[in-house]
Order: C-alpha cells, then structure tokens, then sequence
C-alpha cells in the first residue's frame, strides 16, 4: 500500500539493508519496499505520483529506467559510498539530490582488507581447515606461507580508505606505492602513473578506487602478469575493477600466486573456480558489515532524508 496517511514523505527502500534502518525508516516516512514486489517495475509505475525518496546503495540505487518511472523523486539517499548504481547524468537534468556515507566505513574496510592480506598470504582459512579436518596428525606440519612485513606494497587508489590501508601497511614495515589519477603530495608514498608499473613493482596489489567507467577492468591480464606468480591481490574496492575471468585465469594458472577479494563482478556470485583454491580467501562484501559502522551508515542515510525533507543542509552530497 503505497498512501501516506499521516502526511508523511513516501520514501520507497530498494533493498532490506540494515534491519534498524528499516525500522526507524518506517516510523519517519511512508516508506514502500520494493524488494518484496514481486514485479518491481510496476509497483513502481503504481506509486511514482506518491514516491519522493529513494533509499538505495551501490548495488541497487536508481537506474535511468527508475527514474524515468519515479516522475516526482526528489532525493537518493544511498547506504554506501559507492555511487555506480546510480544515473547521476539523469539525477543532475531533473535536480535530483544524491547523497552516500563517505568516511563512517574507512577503518573497518582498511581492516578488512589488511585482514585479507594477512589471511591470504600466511594462508589462514586454508590452515585452519588442515588442522580441523585432522591433517596435521596424519600429514605432519602445514606447508610454508608467506612473510607480508617488509614487503612492497601497492595501492589502487589513494583516498579515504587507500590511505587507511597504506597507514597499516607501514606499521607491517612495507614500502608502500600507489596509483593514483594525479599524485598526491601530502603522502610521501611512490607515485606511479600506471596500474601496470605500480604491480610490476608490488609484492601484494591492494585495489581500493572508486567504480568508474575508466577503473572498470583497471587490474586486467597484463596487471595480473606483471604481479607474478609470487604476488598476491587483495580488492576491497568493486569487482569490475578487476577482469574477473582473467583473475581465475591467473589463479588457475599459476600466473598470480593469491588473492584476497571482498567484491565480485556478478554478486552474490562467486566463479566456481575460486571457491576449492587454497591459495584465494574470499569474504562476501562484508568491507564495512560491522555493527558499528552499519549503525553510523543509518544515520547518515536517515540525517539525509529528514534534512532534505525539512529544508535543512543535507550531511553527505555527492550532488
């Protein structure tokens, strides 16, 4: 039902997200939820006089389709920071306000990412398997891992959160560089001006950028070659950053030595290559899944909407 009795502002939520967020959402708006339509394209021509928000995230915003349909959307508050989901083109021709949660996920995705760096080169999640399945008793000792402190380290992207891992990575010792669209010099990090110089000179490539139609399949063969059979990628950004079949390529191969991915090109989907490699550790986009930080996410997206529908300053804009 989509009617806003109480004068609210009918705000339609693409996906559950965070279930606290669902439950204030209800009590502050008229607040519709398209992922239990079972044909979402009608229920949202059914509602598109009433609909003036849009609670989305990088994965399911709003589309050109959507707003097409969505004739009086005024606001597109997004849980994340990623924006990719989103026609921002479409939302600046009808002045449509776009905002995300920058900066409350940095710590907790840097860890995450260190976390997989650590897992997959001392080769945690495989060991730890050896030693439940009983194969330390009967086989002897796990075999060798991998030293990460001291090691050249990489980074794809030196914002927010490249800059938390790169802060990390130099308590492990690592010499850090990173790629970049310009050089960035309040860091003291080795610029390089190519994805393909920076991994011919890494021991582990972590890829931290933002989604673009240009970082789209940045890490690609020639990348994934130039880091060798003794490196190790971790990406903790989106999955088409990385050309997904030429990773399993790699792996398969033995022209990468491991990964570490957070992110896939077709979630929740997972090529079934990677799942039996004791060499990959693989997290389902759970860069920024603590209570934490999913809590401060839900505030931003509600300070968002209720200033926006009350002629206040909105908190975070993308534009």
């Amino acid at each position: 039902m989509a009617g806003d009795p109480e004068g609210k502002p009918v705000v339609v939520a693409t996906l559950p997200f965070f279930q606290p967020l669902i439950d204030v959402m209800e009590s502050k708006f008229a607040l519709l939820k398209l992922w239990e339509a079972d044909d979402k394209t009608a229920f949202l021509k059914e509602n598109a006089d009433k609909i003036r928000g849009l609670a989305g995230n990088a994965t399911v915003g709003a589309s050109a389709e959507v707003i097409d349909v969505l004739t009086n959307l005024e606001i597109v508050s997004l849980y994340s920071v990623g924006f990719d989901s989103v026609d921002l083109v479409k939302c600046r021709e009808r002045g449509i306000v776009v905002t995300n949660t920058p900066g409350v996920l940095t710590d907790e995705t840097a860890d995450l990412a260190f976390a997989l760096v650590l897992a997959t080169m001392r080769r945690v999640c495989a060991a730890d398997r050896y030693v439940r399945e009983g194969l330390w008793a009967l086989k002897g000792d796990f075999p060798l891992s991998y030293k990460v402190s001291g090691k050249r380290f990489g980074i794809v992207g030196l914002g927010r959160i490249g800059s938390a891992i790169a802060k990390r990575a130099e308590g492990f010792g690592c010499s850090i560089s990173y790629y970049a669209r310009s050089k960035k010099s309040e860091y003291a990090y080795h610029f390089y001006d190519s994805v393909l110089e920076l991994a011919k000179n890494s021991d582990i490539l972590v890829v931290a950028c933002a989604l673009t139609k240009e970082t789209t399949h940045i890490v690609n063969r020639d990348v994934l070659n130039a880091l060798g059979p003794d490196g190790t990628l971790v990406n903790i950004a989106r999955g088409p950053v990385v050309d997904e079949p030429e990773l399993v390529r790699a792996l398969v191969e033995g022209r990468l030595g491991a990964a570490g991915l957070d992110v896939f090109e077709n979630e929740p989907h997972v090529p079934k290559e990677l799942l039996s490699m004791d060499n990959v550790v693989l997290q389902p986009h759970a860069g920024s899944a603590t209570w934490e930080t999913r809590s401060a996410m839900a505030d931003l997206v509600l300070r968002n909407l209720e200033a926006h529908f009350s002629g206040k300053p909105l908190v975070r804009l993308v534009m």
